[in-house]
């Protein structure tokens, strides 16, 4: 039966929409109702990642490509850090704060590329992240669920998002390979190295480890958990190679708003006036920022098709 490509990137937004709501709802739950350890559902994460991942290559969806340990070593202990300390915020933080955070992986992200790399950015995408930064300092600082150690987790959540995400695309510009190539074999490596710290930091057995003394409900809610993050992944990358960057952009600006309102009625985080207007002065500064910097690209691709 024939499917309209219209339907077909629908559906595939869809499932990017859902699954990326889902999967913060989801692990906030665990974390308030069950108190599943962090780094334990990180793990987790990381197994049904990678499984998914051997199930996607087998089927023929991509081809694996070997690649030397010594050059995604680094990638995968920041793969780690990355994911541990943004579910530790998530755990501490209200479902607000933890996603304006996330937001601060921008500016973030340009400042190592500019200190560390030597690249460029002009004057007006750099004074759009003053309206990003502000919003999301007024919105943590009237927060009334304020949690200092939650705000730590936090930072370093966002500090080493972002150096993952830069080495990400430097080592795919390196080694010559695509998202799902460097995660395939990077999932397991973060996986072994997890595996090695979380006794030191969390038990295994008995109450409150992974292999404890849980719940039906609980151990169905940590494998749905696993498979949305895997699904999460998946979909970013269909979405991204079946339309553009400019359709996920915006379209990931719908899922920002639609987390945080959602935050707000599922547990109730309360939210003063102040904290509204952070967020609105951050979402501005989102869309600003996505704006001029879509014009730059498109502006770039046109003078390289122009060039003889």
């Amino acid at each position: 039966m024939f499917v309209s490509p219209h339907w077909r990137i629908a559906a595939g937004l869809l499932a990017n929409l859902l699954s990326s709501i889902c999967i913060v709802f989801i692990n906030k739950w665990i974390y308030v109702h069950h108190g599943f350890p962090n780094m334990s559902l990180t793990l987790v994460h990381f197994v049904v990642t990678w499984l998914g991942l051997y199930l996607c290559q087998r089927l023929g969806v991509f081809c694996p490509k070997s690649l030397p340990t010594s050059k995604v070593l680094l990638l995968a202990l920041s793969f780690c850090g990355f994911v541990v300390f943004t579910n530790l915020s998530l755990q501490n933080n209200t479902i607000g704060t933890y996603q304006l955070a996330k937001v601060m992986t921008t500016p973030v992200i340009i400042l190592i590329q500019t200190l560390w790399y030597g690249k460029t950015f002009s004057m007006r995408i750099k004074l759009t992240l003053i309206p990003i930064t502000l919003g999301v300092f007024l919105n943590s600082f009237y927060d009334v669920k304020f949690n200092a150690l939650g705000m730590v987790f936090a930072a370093l959540g966002v500090f080493v998002t972002s150096l993952y995400q830069v080495w990400v695309g430097a080592k795919q510009h390196e080694l010559q390979v695509n998202s799902m190539q460097l995660l395939y074999y990077q999932a397991p490596l973060s996986s072994a190295m997890l595996l090695a710290v979380v006794p030191f930091f969390e038990p295994i057995i008995g109450e409150g480890g992974i292999f404890g003394p849980w719940s039906l409900t609980a151990v169905v809610m940590v494998l749905l958990s696993g498979i949305i993050a895997f699904t999460v992944n998946l979909s970013i990358y269909w979405i991204i190679g079946n339309t553009s960057p400019v359709t996920y952009n915006m379209f990931g600006h719908f899922k920002f708003c639609i987390t945080l309102l959602g935050g707000y009625i599922l547990f109730q985080d309360p939210l003063s006036i102040n904290q509204g207007f952070g967020i609105l002065c951050t979402l501005l500064g989102i869309l600003i920022y996505t704006h001029f910097k879509l014009n730059e690209q498109e502006a770039n691709k046109s003078k390289l098709v122009q060039r003889p």
